[in-house]
C-alpha cells in the first residue's frame, strides 16, 4: 500500500505543478492580450493624429498654392506694364 500511496502523492504534485504551470501561462495570454490592445490603442490614436496632421497640411499648401498663383499674376501684370513703359523706367531712374 505504501508504493501505491507514494505513486498517488507523485501524481498530485505533477498535476499542481501541471495546474500552476497552465495558471501562468493563461496569466502571460491575457497580460500579453491586455498590452497587445494597449499598443493597438495608442497606434490608433497616432494614426488618427497623423491624419489630421496630413489634413492641415494640406489644407496650408493649397492656400500657399493659391497665393503663390496670384503673386504670379501680379508680377506677370507688373512685367507686362514695365515692358510697355520702358521710356517711363529710364524717368524714374534719373
Amino acid at each position: 500500500m505504501s508504493s501505491k500511496n507514494r505513486k498517488w502523492r507523485l501524481n498530485r504534485q505533477v498535476n499542481l505543478s501541471v495546474l500552476i504551470q497552465l495558471m501562468f501561462l493563461a496569466s502571460l495570454i491575457v497580460g500579453s492580450w491586455v498590452n497587445l490592445q494597449t499598443q493597438l490603442d495608442l497606434l490608433q490614436h497616432d494614426v488618427t493624429l497623423l491624419l489630421q496632421s496630413q489634413r492641415d497640411f494640406q489644407q496650408k499648401l493649397e492656400s500657399l498654392s493659391g497665393k503663390s498663383v496670384a503673386c504670379d499674376y501680379r508680377l506677370r501684370a507688373i512685367e507686362k506694364v514695365l515692358d510697355c513703359a520702358p521710356s517711363t523706367m529710364h524717368s524714374l531712374r534719373k
